[in-house]
């Protein structure tokens, strides 16, 4: 929902600017009477209107599409991310405007051009084709809800959390504080494990050790490990996950994240309650060894 609440605070300065020149293109031609005998100027007129016009339809479609996205999920919470493959599909149309403004800036008929460049024109298909493909990818992963920017997954030996999805990577954060960029076409090509998607289901206790009885964590995280093996309440086969949060001058803080059988309130406290008791079993049994 990111890429929403973005949309709805951001001000259109450039839709206004392009209306704005727009006008200015429109009364020049009115007003300047020989402009049209002047053949370069009325091409650099004729160009810019061919890149402003159809920019300025796209905004306004792009516009009204995001509006009625955000007041039809405007009381739920929305996967997925509509509204970023709209911004980056305008991106790519305004480009392709662009292009062809310029072309015609300059004289050249785009269509006659690109008839007459057909085999350089599949060249560079080939010589792209794997950023055309992440391109495509990113595209449909962006109008997809299989992934969302927030999301934490796993995907070939990489894990994280995805910061943003592009038109060629999906920029994942690692537990290193790290960024790594996955080519989109890795979403096609390998398993993906996308962790969120039991976000519901995810629960995540956090405590605090003394530096005495931290340097014995990995007693604690097996007997937990065992602990959780059996346990009714736990998704089986789950790993259960202890990290360090942070590390202070007389303490560790500790993170542990598992995956119950249900997303019930009343079923997590019970966990929590256990994994607390068992940490404080193992404190009371540090103590007695010292």
């Amino acid at each position: 929902m990111t890429s929403t609440q973005n949309d709805k605070k951001f001000f259109p300065y450039y839709f206004v600017i392009k209306i704005v020149l727009s006008l200015v293109l429109f009364f020049t031609a009115v007003k300047v009477e020989d402009i049209v005998n002047k053949k370069w100027a009325w091409q650099i007129i004729t160009g810019l209107w061919a890149f402003l016009i159809p920019s300025i339809i796209v905004s306004i479609i792009r516009f009204i599409i995001i509006a009625f996205y955000n007041a039809r999920h405007a009381k739920k919470t929305v996967r997925g991310n509509f509204v970023l493959g709209i911004n980056r599909l305008t991106a790519v149309l305004n480009v392709v405007f662009f292009t062809i403004a310029v072309m015609i800036g300059a004289g050249i008929n785009p269509l006659t051009f690109l008839t007459s460049m057909t085999i350089v024109a599949m060249a560079i298909a080939v010589t792209f084709r794997d950023y055309i493909t992440n391109m495509l990818s990113g595209l449909f992963i962006m109008f997809s809800d299989q992934l969302s920017i927030g999301d934490k997954i796993k995907v070939g030996g990489n894990k994280g959390m995805v910061e943003d999805i592009t038109l060629s990577n999906i920029v994942l954060k690692n537990e290193e504080e790290d960024i790594v960029l996955v080519p989109n076409n890795i979403f096609f090509t390998q398993p993906l494990v996308n962790l969120s998607a039991l976000r519901s289901k995810l629960l995540t206790l956090k405590f605090e050790l003394p530096l005495s009885e931290a340097a014995h964590i990995e007693a604690l995280e097996k007997k937990l490990q065992s602990v959780f093996n059996t346990h009714p309440d736990v998704e089986p086969g789950n790993e259960l996950q202890l990290r360090v949060q942070e590390l202070g001058k007389d303490f560790v803080r500790f993170t542990i994240e598992l995956i119950a059988r249900s997303s019930s309130d009343k079923l997590h406290r019970k966990i929590e309650a256990e994994i607390l008791k068992q940490i404080l079993l193992f404190k009371d049994h540090s103590d007695t060894e010292v």
